[in-house]
């Protein structure tokens, strides 16, 4: 079993920059892909970013790409999310997820995940 437990999510203007924190517990997160997702206000559940095991290749989804990093520790059994220039539109409850599948694009084109965080709010004013 693994919990995940988020941080560093809040308020912030347009254009202005935050980082989450991911960290586990139970097992180590070196043996898991590692995501983010969110959910905003009305919309759908999508995928975010991922990190494959090793923390050597990273994939986005297409809204974020450029302006959000995505990172881990295994050391520290923690992952980040880094999100720079941030939008309206980015407002949204961002959740941490850990994955055995085997790649970050199988985490974003399957939205398989073995694992949730509770999630933590980013709000975004315009």
């Amino acid at each position: 079993q693994v919990q995940l437990v988020e941080s560093g999510g809040g308020l912030v203007q347009t254009g202005g920059s935050l980082r989450l924190s991911c960290t586990a517990s139970g097992r180590t997160l070196s043996n898991y892909v590692m995501g983010w997702f969110r959910k905003g206000p009305g919309k759908e559940r999508e995928f975010v970013a991922a990190i494959s095991r090793s923390g050597t290749i990273t994939y986005y989804a297409d809204s974020v790409k450029g302006r959000f990093t995505i990172s881990r520790d295994n050391a520290r059994n923690t992952v980040y999310l880094q999100m720079n220039s941030l939008k309206p539109e980015d407002t949204a409850v961002y959740y941490c997820t850990a994955s055995s599948v085997g790649s970050p694009r199988a985490v974003a084109a399957t939205q398989r995940t073995d694992y949730w965080g509770q999630g933590t709010q980013v709000t975004v004013s315009s």
